[in-house]
């Protein structure tokens, strides 16, 4: 049988020798809460009046940005980048410190909750992923067996995220992060990214073992849940979730899959934490692109949907409900393309019909590794300087 049980052994040796115990973790969650001094994209995502649009990006920490590039040097493997407090607080402030964005994200990934799960993961250079599958019950048997404890498993997260808030102040929000269920036991079932088989074992599973996969989501939704909660009690003032690969699903098994899953994530968030905003997002696939779904994430709990590139911002924002906030959605092919005039007028059109009015402004999709930094610096100054008429 395919080893399951979590080994701490590599993030020990990563951490061991490059940083001292972490601090006792405080309890931070309420911090700001209903403040005048709470940050613009928080006062943003809970739906208050805000005198201008926030702005951030998708995967603004990282490859296109030449510090985090001369970073790999010291850092060479992702999991080093990402579970070295030092190296995912510098990575995560980035951005920050070099185009004033209004939110700053934790630099991590969604698989980085895993190992507390009972199950450990690889990540190259080139992004590809591995992880020993999850296809049977005794599997499922086994990972039930972890006694998930992200404070023990994932320290650095709760570390970095507490750094945050003490660096940026009400300057910005701090935003953390994790992937919905179904997005998650996709990687446990293929046991590498589905895209790259057309998610031929979890196609397999859905008709087969139906049951096994309902267990698996089962069991990822409850860790999930606490683990966002861990983040939310760490320092993140917004999280937002991610079912990017639940988009390939057709409706029906949409709804059965990984609609009841994403809403059991949301509500133990809300459930401890009702005043963090929760922040929804699909990647355009088969039937998710065009706003395919955008009601069914409209009505899963989140306080904001993050529509991706393939819709018209008014025509959405007229369609979802009126307490439901926005983020979104220039698509980062004109982000990274241009020209700037081309920026400008794409970002601006967006902003008028956000009209300041619950309104994340952001990209439709992660930003692209290849985009020119003042492509980026001229997109988020772009959207602070613009004023709604």
């Amino acid at each position: 049988m395919l080893a399951l049980l979590c080994s701490l052994a590599l993030t020990s040796s990563l951490v061991a020798s490059k940083v001292s115990a972490p601090s006792p973790r405080r309890d931070v969650s309420a911090a700001g809460a209903a403040t005048d001094d709470a940050p613009l994209l928080l006062r943003a995502a809970r739906g208050e009046a805000v005198e201008r649009t926030p702005v951030w990006m998708m995967r603004q920490a990282g490859r296109h940005m030449q510090v985090y590039r001369d970073l790999v040097k010291k850092y060479p493997t992702f999991r080093e980048r990402s579970e070295i407090p030092e190296a995912a607080l510098e990575i995560s402030l980035q951005p920050w410190e070099a185009y004033g964005v209004d939110g700053v994200i934790l630099f991590s990934d969604i698989l980085t909750p895993l190992p507390a799960m009972g199950v450990d993961f690889q990540i190259s250079e080139g992004g590809a992923i591995a992880i020993s599958p999850i296809r049977t019950e005794a599997h499922l048997a086994e990972l039930k067996k972890a006694n998930f404890d992200a404070a023990t498993a994932c320290p650095f997260v709760g570390e970095v995220l507490g750094k945050l808030r003490d660096k940026v102040g009400s300057s910005a929000t701090v935003l953390g992060f994790v992937g919905l269920p179904f997005t998650l036991a996709s990687y446990l079932v293929e046991g590498k990214t589905g895209t790259t088989s057309g998610f031929a074992e979890v196609g397999k599973m859905r008709s087969e073992q139906p049951e096994l996969l309902h267990g698996i989501l089962d069991l990822l939704a409850e860790n999930i849940g606490a683990y966002a909660c861990y983040q939310v009690e760490s320092g993140a003032q917004v999280i937002q979730v991610f079912d990017s690969w639940a988009g390939h699903l057709p409706e029906d098994q949409y709804l059965e899959f990984a609609v009841p899953y994403q809403k059991k994530v949301i509500e133990a968030i809300k459930a401890k934490h009702p005043e963090t905003p929760v922040i929804i997002y699909m990647a355009p696939d088969v039937h998710s692109k065009d706003g395919g779904f955008l009601d069914h994430l409209a009505a899963s709990g989140a306080d904001c949907v993050s529509v991706d590139y393939t819709v018209d911002f008014g025509e959405t924002r007229a369609r979802l409900p009126a307490g439901v906030a926005m983020q979104g959605n220039l698509d980062p092919k004109i982000l990274r393309d241009g020209p700037l005039d081309k920026i400008k007028e794409e970002t601006e059109k967006i902003l008028a019909a956000g009209n300041c009015n619950m309104h994340i402004m952001n990209l439709g999709h992660g930003i692209e590794a290849d985009t020119p930094e003042p492509h980026a610096k001229f997109f988020v100054d772009t959207v602070q300087a613009f004023r709604a008429k």
